[in-house]
């Protein structure tokens, strides 16, 4: 069987289509529900249980790894919010219970395939390379890519790095990633507001380096995230810190046009000032290394950007049924 956690959230339920369309449905899912509408995500996917994410804790302390056969723990729950700044609660939720499952995953060998992420890079200036070896060096700028770091260096000098797999996820955007609210992607948001007032709006930049809209992100599209994310499931001498990315930055202003160009609407395109809490916080440019990714084996094809966007917005935001199915 295959354990999810955060598997009603947006990179685990799609993780969760991705393995139903593959033939299993033998999955746990596991997350943690609140006042939202994330359920919804669960509602086409094919599962065998859910639990309450600190229900699950209370269960494995009870035996329930020895009472049943798993072969992999996708550990995809975490606060993702950059703006979140509880940094008791995020060291709890995304630092001590990944401890937690790390630890009884390796001991039940269990294979362990967590989410890092690209904000532990901070601005880049230490480079975007997945190398184990210089993880200490990186600086992130918020408290959801310490409680990030913070896991990945306990991994290393833990020596679990040797045994599991940690993916920093960059830029993901894609279906059922509605309910992340402020952390939607820049399309989604875009798209609702092409289709409320004909234009979109994005930040200024702050930098003399960009002009407006010209910040540069490595965007992926959650389809290629999960098919990246189940490689290291059917691959399980692979682990280590690897990129999850396209590796090529694109303009916020190319990845939005599609969507004017998808819904036939003229491009008009305002910038607004960023919020104080996150100037300086901002990464104005990422690029992922995915070399260590490709020479690992994975010969997928990436979509490319245009057309990932043309899918999401004609196959699920611009139509009745928005969720994965």
């Amino acid at each position: 069987m295959i354990i999810v956690t955060g598997g009603a959230g947006f990179i685990g339920s799609a993780l969760v289509w991705r393995l139903n369309q593959l033939g299993r449905d033998d999955i746990i899912i596991v997350d943690q529900f609140a006042k939202d509408e994330k359920y919804k995500n669960l509602i086409p996917l094919k599962f065998m249980d859910v639990f309450d994410k600190d229900e699950f804790g209370i269960m494995i302390n009870e035996g329930f790894l020895e009472k049943n056969k798993f072969d992999v723990l996708y550990h995809l729950g975490a606060c993702s919010s950059t703006t979140q700044l509880d940094t008791g609660y995020l060291l709890r939720n995304n630092y001590e219970y990944t401890k937690f499952l790390c630890e009884k995953s390796v001991k039940k060998n269990i294979r362990f395939i967590y989410a890092s992420s690209a904000a532990t890079y901070g601005n880049g200036s230490n480079g975007y390379d997945d190398n184990e070896d210089t993880l200490e060096s990186l600086r992130p700028l918020n408290g959801y890519g310490y409680s990030k770091y913070l896991f990945d260096v306990w991994a290393k000098k833990n020596g679990y790095l040797k045994e599991i797999a940690g993916l920093k996820y960059f830029n993901v955007y894609g279906p059922n990633e509605y309910h992340k609210e402020d952390m939607r992607s820049v399309v989604n948001k875009a798209f609702y507001q092409i289709k409320e007032t004909g234009k979109a709006r994005l930040f200024k930049s702050y930098s003399d380096k960009y002009g407006d809209g010209e910040q540069k992100r490595d965007f992926i599209y959650v389809k290629d995230a999960v098919d990246m994310t189940i490689f290291f499931a059917d691959n399980p001498l692979l682990c280590g810190i690897y990129n999850v990315a396209t590796g090529k930055a694109n303009t916020f202003n190319s990845f939005i046009k599609p969507i004017f160009k998808a819904l036939g609407i003229k491009e008009n395109i305002e910038y607004f000032e960023m919020p104080e809490i996150l100037q300086g916080k901002y990464q104005d440019f990422t690029q992922a290394n995915i070399k260590k990714l490709l020479n690992a084996g994975y010969k997928k094809e990436i979509t490319k950007i245009s057309d990932a966007v043309t899918d999401y917005i004609s196959g699920y935001l611009n139509t009745d049924n928005p969720y994965l199915h």
